[in-house]
């Protein structure tokens, strides 16, 4: 081999190494993301339901008050 395809062979060495060092990263990243969105969505689905809570509840208060024509 000449020293050209020895020197070829380092570059892409190398590159593969990045490449892989990159993926690992991005796959790391990629589980945590997936972590947080479930966390938000789990945060979101609580939120909702503590609306609708209040929303039933304000509904029947209004009802005894004789706040809203039914």
């Amino acid at each position: 081999m000449s020293d050209v395809d020895n020197l070829i062979l380092e570059q892409l060495r190398g590159l593969r190494s990045d490449v892989q060092t990159f993926r690992s990263e991005t796959r790391d990243q990629f589980i945590e993301v997936k972590h947080r969105l479930g966390h938000l969505e789990e945060q979101y689905a609580s939120i909702s339901r503590r609306v609708d809570r209040i929303d039933e509840r304000l509904d029947r208060v209004e009802r005894r008050l004789d706040l809203v024509n039914e």
